[in-house]
């Protein structure tokens, strides 16, 4: 016996330090790829470490790779298990907060500044300010917003990132990732447009950051408005990377776009290195009717900074980029060159637009004003846009165009067709994939006023500061939160179809059915209340008509239709973990009681899990046979069959969320 168990103990030890060798070498591989910045990769495998090894470091990395890869809601989700994990720094509260933010949760996210404030001494109180005025101003913005009418090209769209849209001989000239020959937007916060690194197993195929194709210039033919019409841009970039948005003269025979390309290094290069981008142009010969190959702009210096986002003036005299260069205010800063007789001048630093972080994507209207994009000024969270006026020696101050244009997410590549029309690019939620493009006019069609009050569910009492959300089922979506009354409202358009969405912290979702403004009166308001059901922890929530047939535990099809109702809670709260649990009546023998309830609880997991789709981590099966009756129905009690019923039960209870 004594031999039996010293082999028994030896087995386990081998055992736990093949397991404890694996969680390393998956945690190296993922350290790996997160230096390289392939985060989409470095996320699946963090993911493997943090279920073998629950630990601060990997959590960290998982909400930075989330949030880097712009999943905001899986980046909340995380950040809120890293704040609560001790030895957890400040840093990560603010991060947090930022996350909120782009989530549409100003007020929580105020709740975060201020914790970090208060653990932060040497934080400047006009700072902390700074930040929770952000916070009201995008309320602000949300309760009042600008008449405008913002349309997804779903026509364009795809489940990838599509950006960056201008016209073009009648056409739509983009940038995107498709899963054709297509690429990624160039990033955000705190890093440059874009990161490579030159390990030899660079992947011509797929950009690591997002896990998609490299960006590339797609056409969309005037004569055709579904996806069928849209094709690759024609012409030779001579680069097997990305290749940014174009911009045109006015005449349509020059183009300047941003390119990335590798270049020869010395043998004792590093292997990790940033590849800066440069911006080039191209000159449609009139005789062939083909782009020349591109040529780089003469201050170009991708061995030391980045330039990018070009945008040209109508005549070819000015062009305004994006760059990184020594000696700008932060981040990346717009730059403008002046062209004479065929030479481009020096550089010039925009100062009255730039800020410390990054302006992106500038765009000049016929009045000589610009269009930019900032994280650098007060905005609603991410890139906003912006306005900044003409002035007879530059730009004025800035003004943030407001609430539906910019949103709690990134919103750039604004550009204007005539004073009214135009496109502008987001990555916010609602719409097809990871940045869209989207439509604008300023000119309003018939509209009419939809008006509602979310409530408590149980108590009727109204909710301020409810998230609601409007979504156009062929346009865009809208966001408001109530007011102290519980109130909401919107503009609504004639003859459209729409879905309503409440959220706040602590209730579950209520998603009304789609409905529709065919057949309004004029002048007629719709009114739509949202109920929402407080979340109570560790309460039981009884699943009905969760049957299954003697002495079995597969899911039979009236079973589903319970079961399907928790999948779609659980998309509707993606952030919910439950334990699902089965009950027997008391007949039977004990032991296979509880062997039955387990089987049938696992049966239902697995049913939510692969028709679902939801993630399993979100799941606990329990079996408790007849040990949780709900009666006096025993052993040897003699009870009515409705009474054993009342017994035999599936339920659910949220253990967070």
């Amino acid at each position: 016996m004594k031999k039996q168990l010293s082999t028994l103990a030896t087995i386990i030890i081998m055992i736990a330090v093949a397991h404890t060798a694996r969680a390393q070498y998956v945690h190296k591989l993922a350290d790996e790829q997160y230096a390289l910045y392939n985060y989409s990769k470095a996320a699946e495998l963090y993911l493997q470490a943090y279920k073998k090894k629950a630990t601060l470091y990997t959590a960290e990395r998982l909400a930075n790779s989330y949030r880097m890869m712009r999943d905001y809601k899986e980046a909340e989700k995380w950040y809120a298990t890293v704040i609560g994990m001790q030895g957890s720094k400040p840093a990560n509260l603010y991060t947090y907060a930022e996350v909120l933010k782009n989530n549409l949760k100003y007020a929580e996210a105020k709740e975060q500044y201020t914790k970090y404030y208060s653990i932060t001494p040497n934080t400047d109180l006009k700072q902390l300010n700074y930040w929770m005025s952000s916070c009201d101003s995008a309320i602000k913005w949300m309760k009042k917003p600008v008449d405008v009418d913002i349309r997804n090209l779903s026509t364009v769209n795809t489940q990838e990132s599509d950006w960056g849209a201008v016209k073009y001989n009648n056409n739509l000239v983009f940038t995107s990732d498709r899963t054709e020959k297509v690429k990624e937007i160039e990033s955000k916060k705190k890093r440059p447009l874009i990161w490579f690194d030159t390990n030899t197993n660079l992947d011509k195929r797929i950009y690591g950051w997002t896990g998609n194709k490299y960006l590339n210039l797609y056409e969309q033919l005037a004569a055709n408005g579904s996806t069928d019409a849209v094709k690759p841009f024609t012409f030779i970039a001579g680069t097997d990377y990305h290749i940014g948005a174009a911009s045109f003269t006015a005449d349509g025979t020059e183009m300047y776009f941003t390119l990335t390309r590798l270049f020869k290094e010395k043998k004792d290069t590093a292997k990790i290195k940033t590849i800066n981008l440069g911006v080039y142009s191209s000159h449609l010969d009139p005789a062939t009717k083909q782009w020349t190959k591109p040529v780089a702009f003469i201050y170009n210096k991708e061995d030391e900074y980045s330039i990018g986002d070009p945008f040209i003036m109508p005549d070819g005299k000015t062009l305004y980029f994006v760059s990184n260069m020594p000696g700008g205010l932060g981040g990346t800063d717009i730059y403008y060159s002046t062209r004479d007789a065929g030479v481009w001048g020096q550089p010039i630093n925009v100062k009255s637009v730039n800020t410390a972080a990054n302006e992106r994507t500038p765009f000049i209207d016929a009045a000589g004003n610009m269009y930019l994009s900032t994280d650098g000024d007060k905005g609603m969270g991410g890139v906003d846009v912006f306005k900044a006026l003409r002035k007879t020696d530059g730009f004025d101050t800035k003004l943030n165009l407001g609430y539906p244009v910019n949103s709690a997410q990134d919103d750039f590549a604004y550009v204007l067709n005539d004073a009214n029309t135009g496109y502008f690019s987001s990555n916010r939620t609602g719409g097809v994939g990871s940045d869209d493009i989207y439509s604008f006019a300023y000119t309003i069609p018939v509209a009419y006023r939809l008006e509602g009050i979310a409530y408590d569910k149980n108590t009727r009492k109204p909710l301020n500061n409810t998230l609601v959300t409007l979504i156009s089922i062929k346009g865009a979506t809208v966001n408001v939160q109530t007011s102290s009354n519980g109130e909401y409202g919107f503009t609504i358009f004639a003859n459209a179809d729409y879905q309503l969405k409440g959220e706040k912290k602590g209730y579950l979702t209520d998603n009304l059915k789609q409905f529709s403004t065919a057949g309004l009166s004029p002048n007629e308001v719709m009114k739509k209340n949202l109920y929402l059901d407080k979340i109570e922890l560790q309460k039981p929530i009884r699943l009905e008509n969760i049957y299954y047939d003697l002495d079995k535990w597969y899911i039979r099809e009236d079973a589903e239709v319970e079961l399907n109702k928790l999948i779609k809670i659980m998309k509707d709260n993606p952030t919910l973990v439950i334990q699902l649990s089965s009950h027997t009546d008391s007949r039977a023998d004990d032991d296979y009681n509880m062997d039955l309830s387990r089987k049938r609880a696992n049966a239902a997991v697995e049913y939510i899990v692969t028709v679902g789709d939801i993630d399993e981590d979100r799941l606990v099966a329990r079996g408790y046979g007849e040990t949780r009756l709900l009666n006096k129905c025993s052993n040897g009690v003699e009870c009515s069959e409705a009474a054993h019923q009342l017994n035999r039960r599936t339920e659910f209870v949220i253990l967070k969320y």
